[in-house]
Protein backbone atom coordinates (compact mmCIF):
# COMPACT_ATOMS: atom_id res chain seq x y z
CA UNK A 1 0.00 0.00 0.00
CA UNK A 2 1.41 3.38 -0.95
CA UNK A 3 1.89 6.16 1.57
CA UNK A 4 -0.70 8.36 -0.13
CA UNK A 5 -3.32 5.60 0.12
CA UNK A 6 -2.66 5.26 3.84
CA UNK A 7 -2.93 9.02 4.36
CA UNK A 8 -6.27 9.11 2.47
CA UNK A 9 -7.80 6.88 5.14
CA UNK A 10 -9.93 9.11 7.38
CA UNK A 11 -9.20 7.09 10.51
CA UNK A 12 -5.42 7.35 10.03
CA UNK A 13 -5.59 11.05 9.25
CA UNK A 14 -7.82 11.74 12.26
CA UNK A 15 -5.66 9.80 14.71
CA UNK A 16 -2.48 11.49 13.48
CA UNK A 17 -4.14 14.90 13.79
CA UNK A 18 -5.32 14.04 17.29
CA UNK A 19 -1.84 12.96 18.36
CA UNK A 20 -0.25 16.06 16.86
CA UNK A 21 -2.91 18.27 18.47
CA UNK A 22 -2.21 16.61 21.81
CA UNK A 23 1.50 17.34 21.42
CA UNK A 24 0.80 20.97 20.62
CA UNK A 25 -1.58 21.21 23.58
CA UNK A 26 1.08 19.71 25.83
CA UNK A 27 3.55 22.42 24.83
CA UNK A 28 0.96 25.20 25.20
CA UNK A 29 -0.02 23.87 28.62
CA UNK A 30 3.60 23.76 29.75
CA UNK A 31 4.05 27.38 28.69
CA UNK A 32 0.84 28.58 30.35
CA UNK A 33 1.57 26.57 33.49
CA UNK A 34 5.03 28.11 33.74
CA UNK A 35 3.51 31.59 33.60
CA UNK A 36 1.05 30.84 36.41
CA UNK A 37 2.09 32.52 39.66
CA UNK A 38 0.81 31.53 43.09
CA UNK A 39 -1.33 33.95 45.05
CA UNK A 40 0.77 33.56 48.20
CA UNK A 41 4.10 33.82 46.39
CA UNK A 42 5.65 36.14 48.98
CA UNK A 43 5.10 33.61 51.78
CA UNK A 44 6.41 30.57 49.87
CA UNK A 45 9.89 29.11 50.02
CA UNK A 46 11.81 28.32 46.86
CA UNK A 47 10.99 24.63 47.14
CA UNK A 48 7.27 25.32 47.62
CA UNK A 49 7.26 27.62 44.60
CA UNK A 50 9.01 24.98 42.48
CA UNK A 51 6.49 22.32 43.52
CA UNK A 52 3.59 24.67 42.82
CA UNK A 53 4.96 25.51 39.34
CA UNK A 54 5.55 21.83 38.51
CA UNK A 55 2.02 20.85 39.55
CA UNK A 56 0.54 23.79 37.68
CA UNK A 57 2.45 22.93 34.52
CA UNK A 58 1.35 19.31 34.79
CA UNK A 59 -2.32 20.18 35.22
CA UNK A 60 -2.31 22.76 32.44
CA UNK A 61 -0.39 20.58 30.00
CA UNK A 62 -2.67 17.56 30.54
CA UNK A 63 -5.82 19.69 30.18
CA UNK A 64 -4.56 21.46 27.05
CA UNK A 65 -3.29 18.21 25.53
CA UNK A 66 -6.73 16.61 25.87
CA UNK A 67 -8.51 19.66 24.45
CA UNK A 68 -6.19 20.05 21.47
CA UNK A 69 -6.22 16.31 20.75
CA UNK A 70 -10.02 16.18 20.68
CA UNK A 71 -10.24 19.28 18.51
CA UNK A 72 -7.58 18.00 16.09
CA UNK A 73 -9.26 14.63 15.81
CA UNK A 74 -12.72 16.12 15.24
CA UNK A 75 -11.52 18.74 12.75
CA UNK A 76 -9.59 16.21 10.72
CA UNK A 77 -12.34 13.57 10.75
CA UNK A 78 -15.01 16.06 9.67
CA UNK A 79 -12.90 17.53 6.88
CA UNK A 80 -11.97 14.08 5.61
CA UNK A 81 -15.57 12.89 5.55
CA UNK A 82 -16.73 16.01 3.72
CA UNK A 83 -13.83 15.74 1.27
CA UNK A 84 -14.60 12.11 0.47
CA UNK A 85 -18.35 12.77 0.18
CA UNK A 86 -17.78 15.64 -2.26
CA UNK A 87 -14.86 13.91 -4.04
CA UNK A 88 -13.09 17.27 -4.20
CA UNK A 89 -10.26 18.94 -2.32
CA UNK A 90 -11.12 22.63 -2.15
CA UNK A 91 -11.99 25.52 0.17
CA UNK A 92 -15.66 24.53 0.35
CA UNK A 93 -14.69 21.43 2.33
CA UNK A 94 -13.13 23.56 5.05
CA UNK A 95 -16.17 25.84 5.16
CA UNK A 96 -18.50 22.87 5.51
CA UNK A 97 -16.60 21.12 8.25
CA UNK A 98 -15.92 24.29 10.25
CA UNK A 99 -19.59 25.24 10.11
CA UNK A 100 -20.69 21.72 10.97
CA UNK A 101 -18.18 21.47 13.81
CA UNK A 102 -19.31 24.80 15.26
CA UNK A 103 -22.97 23.81 15.20
CA UNK A 104 -22.65 20.27 16.53
CA UNK A 105 -19.74 20.36 18.97
CA UNK A 106 -19.89 23.86 20.45
CA UNK A 107 -22.12 22.76 23.32
CA UNK A 108 -19.52 20.25 24.49
CA UNK A 109 -16.50 22.56 24.39
CA UNK A 110 -16.83 23.53 28.03
CA UNK A 111 -15.90 20.04 29.14
CA UNK A 112 -12.72 20.05 27.01
CA UNK A 113 -11.34 23.51 27.56
CA UNK A 114 -12.07 26.52 29.69
CA UNK A 115 -11.13 28.85 26.84
CA UNK A 116 -14.37 28.20 24.93
CA UNK A 117 -17.64 28.60 26.78
CA UNK A 118 -20.80 27.38 25.04
CA UNK A 119 -23.58 29.88 24.53
CA UNK A 120 -27.06 28.42 24.57
CA UNK A 121 -28.86 31.06 22.54
CA UNK A 122 -30.77 29.08 19.93
CA UNK A 123 -30.61 28.60 16.17
CA UNK A 124 -29.80 32.22 15.35
CA UNK A 125 -26.62 32.11 17.44
CA UNK A 126 -25.71 28.75 15.89
CA UNK A 127 -26.07 30.20 12.39
CA UNK A 128 -23.99 33.27 13.28
CA UNK A 129 -21.31 31.05 14.81
CA UNK A 130 -21.40 28.80 11.76
CA UNK A 131 -20.96 31.76 9.41
CA UNK A 132 -18.14 33.18 11.52
CA UNK A 133 -16.23 29.90 11.64
CA UNK A 134 -16.76 29.34 7.91
CA UNK A 135 -15.45 32.84 7.12
CA UNK A 136 -12.43 32.24 9.36
CA UNK A 137 -11.81 28.96 7.57
CA UNK A 138 -11.89 30.65 4.15
CA UNK A 139 -9.42 33.30 5.33
CA UNK A 140 -7.04 30.65 6.66
CA UNK A 141 -7.31 28.62 3.45
CA UNK A 142 -6.62 31.71 1.32
CA UNK A 143 -3.71 32.71 3.57
CA UNK A 144 -2.17 29.24 3.42
CA UNK A 145 -3.12 28.86 -0.28
CA UNK A 146 -3.65 25.12 0.10
CA UNK A 147 -6.16 24.75 -2.73
CA UNK A 148 -6.21 25.76 -6.36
Amino acid sequence: MRGQDIWNNCAVRSVVSGVMGGGLGLMVGLLLGALDTPIMQDEMTGKQEFIYQAKSMGRRSWSSAKAFAVMGLLFSAAECVVEQARAKHDTTNSCCWMCNWRCTVSQRLDSYTSLCRPVVAGPQAACIGCAGFAAFSVLIEKFLDRHD
